[in-house]
């Protein structure tokens, strides 16, 4: 038997997928809804989040196994959305990872097909916490009430005092929720104002999922270069070249401290494949150069990411709060 609608639930639905890669309570307190993706380990199908982890995904890598991902079905997506009609929902904002980089948002448009409400379907043109951080302002955006809002029509309330609803219970006034426009465009606008490096141990997994160039790549199997890799346009590029591990680390640290000093509030994520520690140390540092860390989070990168960056994955997502 499914729960009740909520009384006065929030006009506008967000949904995302799995490779916003939010901490699941994270994405839980803000009401988001989150889409997994595929992971198929030597032909064995898996669900992000459901029957994998992270770790296992690493594991599997690390002893040669064949990985591949692959977009949720438009039934998933289908589902979802008739999921957050039967909450409540008038209209639906889904906001997904860069459709350069995955058929994820044609399959979310597809499914907006069928919906039993609008769908706003938003590419986010960026993945990880980028577009985490872009979902996570949607979905607050969407649950905030709108300030300053028109007051109700005494009449209404009249009419609600002296029928006095179901079983004569009075309730209080119907709060005014942000449309489905505004929502998106946050959605879009936080998305487009992030930045995201990182940095992996090998550049031959991107390689092979397509998500790096075969002239990228070389870099590093043949000259032997630590490149620091960022998303621009919706795709993984080389973002500058260094020689060592070390010095990669120190690079990554050095362009996201100065991206994060030039702004004002800033929310800042940090994305390790196992290392939570040199993680957590990153995130601080990071946090004490800025003028105001209104967020600071720090996740795994997830299956799906991590089967496409490998093992040794370090990210850094900066995004205005």
């Amino acid at each position: 038997m499914s729960a009740a609608p909520a009384p006065h639930p929030p006009r506008v639905a967000v949904v995302t997928d799995s490779t916003s890669a939010l901490p699941p309570a994270l994405a839980a307190a803000a009401g988001l809804t989150v889409v997994p993706l595929d992971v198929t380990i030597d032909g064995a199908r898996h669900v992000e989040g459901v029957d994998v982890t992270p770790a296992q995904l690493l594991r599997a890598l690390e002893r040669g196994a064949r990985v591949t991902t692959s977009q949720p079905p438009p039934s998933a997506f289908a589902a979802a959305y008739e999921r957050a009609a039967a909450a409540g929902a008038r209209e639906i904002v889904s906001v997904h990872l860069s459709g350069e980089m995955s058929g994820t948002v044609r399959s979310a448009r597809t499914a907006a097909t069928v919906s039993p409400v609008p769908v706003r379907v938003v590419d986010s043109g960026t993945v990880a916490l980028g577009l985490g951080f872009a979902a996570l302002a949607a979905a607050r955006c969407a649950g905030t009430p709108v300030p300053d809002a028109a007051p109700e029509d005494p009449r209404a309330r009249r009419r609600r005092s002296v029928g006095g609803g179901r079983g004569g219970r009075r309730r209080g006034p119907a709060p005014v929720w942000t449309d489905v426009t505004r929502v998106a465009e946050v959605a879009a606008a936080t998305a487009a104002g992030t930045r995201t490096w990182f940095l992996v141990e090998s550049l031959e997994h991107l390689r092979r999922g397509g998500r790096l160039s075969a002239p990228a790549a070389a870099l590093g199997t043949v000259l032997g270069l630590r490149p620091l890799l960022a998303v621009q346009d919706g795709r993984v590029v080389v973002a500058d070249k260094v020689r060592t591990r070390r010095a990669a680390r120190e690079r990554i640290e050095q362009v996201a401290a100065a991206d994060v000093a030039g702004r004002g509030a800033v929310r800042i994520g940090v994305h390790h494949a196992g290392d939570v520690d040199a993680a957590h140390d990153l995130a601080a540092r990071l946090a004490d150069g800025a003028h105001d860390a209104v967020e600071v989070v720090v996740a795994d990168a997830g299956a799906v990411l991590g089967a496409h960056a490998g093992p040794g994955l370090l990210a850094v997502v900066v995004a205005d709060a």
